[in-house]
C-alpha cells in the first residue's frame, strides 16, 4: 500500500525557498513510487492533509524567536482537527535560523508533543549566515524520510 509524505512549510526568501525544495528534491531522490509525496504552504495545508499522511516534515523560518506566522497559522487551522487522529505520526523539522532557533525548536516541539506526534529524528537547525551546507543537509532529512516510509521503519 502507498504511504503518503506530507512536507508543509513557510518559505519567504529566496534561500529559504531553495531549503525547502531541496527538502521535497530528496524525498524524490530515490522514490521507487511506494511513497507520494505532496508539499504545501503552510497556508495550504490542512488536517485533512495530515491525516491522510504516514509522515510529516515541517519547515519553517526562525521569526523572533518563533515560528513563522504562517505555520502557526497552520496550526491555528489543523490542531484540533489532527488531536487524537493522528497519534504516533512521524515527523521532521527542518528551522532556517538567523539567530540559534532554539525558540522555534520549543515551540515547535511543544505543540507536536501535544499531537503526540513521534519526532523521528533530531531537529535540523540550519543557524548562523547561509550556507551551502544547508542545501544538501535539507536534501538528505527529504531522502531519509521517503527511505524510512518506504522500509517500514518510520
Amino acid at each position: 500500500m502507498a504511504k503518503n509524505l506530507l512536507i508543509i512549510g513557510h518559505a519567504p526568501s529566496v534561500n529559504t525557498k531553495r531549503l525547502f525544495e531541496s527538502i521535497a528534491k530528496g524525498a524524490q531522490k530515490n522514490n521507487v513510487g511506494d511513497v507520494s509525496i505532496t508539499v504545501k504552504t503552510a497556508f495550504e495545508a490542512t488536517a485533512e492533509d495530515v491525516l491522510a499522511a504516514n509522515a510529516v516534515i515541517l519547515f519553517t523560518p526562525e521569526n523572533f524567536a518563533y515560528m513563522s506566522g504562517a505555520l502557526k497559522d497552520f496550526f491555528d487551522r489543523s490542531y484540533y482537527g489532527c488531536l487524537e487522529k493522528t497519534d504516533a505520526l512521524p515527523c521532521a523539522i527542518v528551522i532556517r535560523a538567523g539567530n540559534d532557533g532554539t525558540g522555534t525548536e520549543r515551540a515547535l516541539t511543544s505543540i507536536i508533543n501535544g499531537l503526540r506526534w513521534n519526532l523521528c529524528q533530531q531537529v535540523l537547525i540550519c543557524r548562523g549566515d547561509f550556507d551551502e551546507a544547508f542545501v544538501s543537509q535539507c536534501e538528505e532529512l527529504g531522502e531519509f524520510m521517503t527511505a524510512g516510509l518506504e522500509a517500514g521503519i518510520i
